[in-house]
């Protein structure tokens, strides 16, 4: 067997496959499933600093090759995190790492110190993809600035491995990475969920509550697929690929185009099992080309 292991900052993943925030739970939702410490790490559903109850429903829907959600963060707040959740996965024999989220600098630096007191979690995902209420709405991540403002303000608090999850919603990736980057971020992830929309002809309206969502699923792999490329050429930090991921042939794409680890979101909905059988993949893989780590092939595209 091929060596799997990969590793972000002081991050060490038994293997280069983890699960996209929002799509696993906090992991124990599928642990009579699939065996959580065959899994390189589990990003859990985002936190907030305070409870949020989401979007109105309805709030996720089927799209031709993927699916739009507006489930709006919901969730009870880092507190009852840290109270409740935290217990019952510290002891899971894996990277359990939690996805932060906010509407303020204050609310994302505050939430994720808190999240920093917790010893069994290595690292946190930021996701700058959220309004800032206090500029009128607009998310931190569609900018340098902003998304410069939130990883500084983060890093202040938070002395783990700090990665930060991307919007695509971007007219240049690369160069907002570089700015989380030059601020202290220790690895990005990327794609967050394009925005789209879907429509009832029938009833003239849309079939999201709040009219769009995010897009996800096969469908955003070739746009999540160049986009990891541009930034693991723009960067020197390590990249975590992930869009639309729901085969080993799909991963390797993403390590051979420049990341170090990837996600997989959307499939797990389709086969609970499916980043085992990913992992297994890329293993097989690795064994007919005789390749012996699988660091041999990330960034590996001629």
């Amino acid at each position: 067997m091929a060596d799997l292991s990969v590793r972000i900052k002081d991050l060490c993943l038994k293997n280069p496959v983890m699960t996209a925030s929002g799509t696993f739970g906090y992991g124990l939702e599928f642990a009579d499933l699939v065996p959580l410490d065959q899994i390189g790490g589990i990003i859990v559903k985002g936190t907030t600093l305070h409870a949020r109850e989401g979007n109105d429903y309805p709030r996720m829907v089927e799209t031709a090759q993927g699916m739009l959600n507006c489930v709006g963060l919901q969730n009870k707040g880092v507190d009852y995190f840290c109270k409740n959740i935290y217990p019952e996965i510290a002891d899971i024999d894996t990277a359990m790492i939690v996805n932060v989220s906010g509407s303020s600098l204050d609310d994302y630096a505050e939430c994720a110190a808190r999240i920093d007191a917790l010893e069994k979690i290595p690292a946190i995902e930021l996701n700058i993809s959220c309004p800032n209420v206090k500029q009128g709405g607009m998310a931190f991540g569609v900018t340098s600035k902003g998304a410069a403002s939130v990883v500084k303000a983060v890093r202040e608090r938070y002395g783990k491995t700090l990665i930060v999850k991307l919007s695509p919603n971007v007219t240049d990736i690369a160069e907002i990475a570089k700015a989380c980057e030059d601020e202290g971020a220790d690895s990005v992830s990327l794609i967050n969920t394009l925005m789209g929309m879907s429509i009832d002809i029938e009833r003239r309206c849309p079939r999201l509550s709040i009219g769009t969502g995010g897009l996800s699923g096969p469908a955003v792999k070739p746009v999540a697929l160049r986009m990891v490329w541009q930034v693991s050429k723009a960067v020197k930090i390590p990249v975590i690929g992930l869009g639309g991921i729901s085969t080993a042939e799909d991963a390797i794409e993403f390590l051979m185009a420049g990341a170090t680890a990837i996600e997989i979101g959307t499939a797990n909905f389709i086969d609970p099992t499916v980043t085992v059988k990913v992992r297994d993949g890329i293993n097989d893989w690795l064994d007919r080309h005789g390749c012996k780590s699988v660091a041999e092939i990330i960034g590996a595209l001629r």
